[in-house]
This record gives structure tokens, sequence and C-alpha cells, in this order.
């Protein structure tokens, strides 16, 4: 574990939600990570997607209760928040070095370290889902296994690319502006939770607009020209031997990017879930039709969801709705089949 002084406890009283914030001094800067759960459990690491945080990019899917006893009871939670991203963040000074993509996976094993963490299951949503990947394909003996949520696993298509640099103009000259915000709103919600002049949009919509508010748009350019300027990973795909999960919503801007990926896993390590009606976020869209497929998954490594919960009637999908090949023995031992899920809409 690193020495005491490389951390900096916020206020060891002060709680999100039963979660403890520390913030760890690394080579290229301090990353902000909030600790829920008792510290003897396996570890899960999370990291969210650009302009994200722990709260607007995980909260739904913590707030599921069958998600949540499932995950809290077989993990303690380390979300990691990509720099100036973090709750009440300041801005990141102009002149600090910019951080590639590179520097952010290695960022995490320095988050590792200071925990005295060994391997650790890593779930992540699009760029951050990108950074969780890179680190695996880097430090392989570090990584349990991977739930990739709309994930990134290419170097940007000129529409994406000029996509961003769209955003990184809007940023730089007149910070989070409404129309920087409608544009992350697409690239995160389906058009049925955003809303139209006739359908207000939902809840999780309008949570997510107000926490967006609250980052600074230096902060956020930070992120978003690493994830712009990030190296091609698909030649690395094939090695990888964790398992993984992939997630994603067939709304989501980014779905052939996630198909892709999955068609360059080892078939015998990985499993993809498509979710209808969905945008990239399922975490916060459609976080219950994520439940039984990370129940299976987990079945792989011994862990399961307290008994008392086991047929909960709030879980949208029964074994039926899920093709038998991700069920079958095999899948619940080291080997998930690539197979695409359609999981209905929940109401």
């Amino acid at each position: 574990m690193a020495d005491s002084n490389d951390s900096i406890p916020l206020d060891t009283q002060k709680i999100y939600l039963g979660g403890k914030e520390h913030h760890v001094r690394t080579r290229c800067g301090s990353v902000s990570v909030i600790v829920y759960g008792e510290q003897d459990k396996p570890a899960l690491i999370t990291y969210p997607d650009l302009a994200l945080n722990h709260v607007s990019c995980f909260q739904g899917l913590f707030f599921c209760p069958e998600a949540a006893s499932l995950l809290l009871h077989n993990f303690c939670i380390y979300h990691i928040s990509p720099p100036g991203h973090e709750l009440g963040a300041a801005p990141i000074c102009p002149s600090a070095s910019a951080q590639c993509a590179d520097d952010l996976a290695d960022q995490i094993l320095e988050v590792l370290n200071f925990f005295g963490l060994g391997a650790v299951m890593c779930m992540g949503v699009t760029a951050g889902a990108y950074i969780l990947t890179l680190f695996a394909m880097k430090y392989r003996k570090r990584v349990l296994g991977l739930i990739l949520i709309s994930p990134l696993c290419r170097a940007p298509s000129w529409t994406e690319w000029f996509y961003n640099k769209v955003m990184s103009n809007l940023l730089y000259f007149y910070g989070m502006c409404g129309l920087l915000k409608e544009l992350l709103l697409q690239r995160y919600f389906s058009e049925e939770v955003r809303g139209n002049t006739e359908v207000p949009e939902s809840d999780i919509v309008q949570a997510c607009r107000r926490l967006l508010d609250e980052r600074h748009g230096t902060n956020v350019m930070q992120f978003l020209q690493a994830i712009n300027g990030r190296p091609d990973l698909t030649n690395g795909l094939k090695r990888l031997r964790c398992r993984t999960l992939i997630f994603v919503g067939d709304s989501s801007p980014f779905h052939s990017e996630a198909i892709y990926m999955a068609s360059k896993l080892d078939r015998r390590f990985s499993a993809l879930v498509e979710v209808q009606a969905c945008g990239s976020m399922v975490t916060e869209e459609q976080p219950h039709a994520m439940l039984i497929p990370m129940e299976y998954f987990f079945m792989g490594y011994g862990l399961y969801r307290p008994c008392y919960l086991s047929d909960s009637p709030r879980s949208p999908l029964s074994p039926s709705c899920i093709s038998s090949e991700l069920l079958s023995p095999e899948s619940s031992g080291l080997n998930l089949k690539p197979i695409k899920t359609r999981v209905s809409h929940y109401v």
C-alpha cells in the first residue's frame, strides 16, 4: 500500500450514502475514489463516461435493490472518477499537462496499489469502458473480469472525431453550455427518455442535466481530448483472457462499436447483451436489464446474490428471456458464449 501521505482523505466522517471519499495522488495528478462496503471483500472498480461520475453514471444501478444486493454482498466498490469529474471538483489548471488514455489507465494501477488491491473486477461505461479495457491489456494480472457498457475499442471514426472536436470547441469557448449538454444527453440516453415536444424528458435525464451543470468545461475537455486521441485496441482483444460481459442499448450511438468489440473478443470468454429501447447508459436507463446476466456472470467466480433476494419479482428478466447458451453450465464456469440477448423494454 502507498504511504499514507499519498492520500488526502477529505473528511473521514463525510459519506456519500455510506461511501468515503479519498484523493489519491498519482504521477499524473490527484484521483478521487469513493469506497463503498467492506474492504476485505473482493474489489469492483467503476469508471464513468465523459463528463460523468459515480452519481450520474452508476447511481441507477446501485439504487436498484436487487443489483445493489448482488454487488454490495460480493464486492467492495471503488468508484474512480476521471480527473476533475468528482463531486465538487475545482477547475483543472489550464497549464496542467494533458493526459492521454495510457496515463488514465496507469492512474488506475496507482489507485489499486494505494489501496493494496490485487486483481479486481472492472465496470465501465463507454469512455470509461475503453480506459478499463486498456488497463486490462496493460496489466492483465490485475483484472478478474470486465463488465463493459456500450464500450469503445477502436480509434475514433472521422464522424466521431469531428463530433468530439465540435464538443471540444464548445467547451473551450462556452463551457458547459446548453448545446453541449444536449449533445452529451444524446450520447447517453435513448430518444424515449430524452422526450420531445409531446413527451417531457424523464426524471433520469433531468437529474443528469442538473449534474452536468456542476462540471467545469476545462475538466471535461481534458478527458474528451484523451478519448479523442485514443489508439485502436483491436489487435489486443483476442489476447484478453479475463471473462468479459458487454451490455449495449440498441439506441446507443455506440451500438456498432460494441458489436464490433464483441466480435473481436475470444468467443470462449465473452458474451454480449443487447437491451432494446435503451441508449448507452444501461446503468441508468434500464439497470434491471443487467441483473440476471450479471448474476450468471458472477457465478463463474463463485459469487451469488443473497438467497433471500434470489427470486425477486422486481427483476424484468426470467431465465426464459435469456439465451440458453448464457445459462449453460459452461457459461457458469470459465467460458461464456458470444451471444446476443434481446431484452425487452422494462415497464
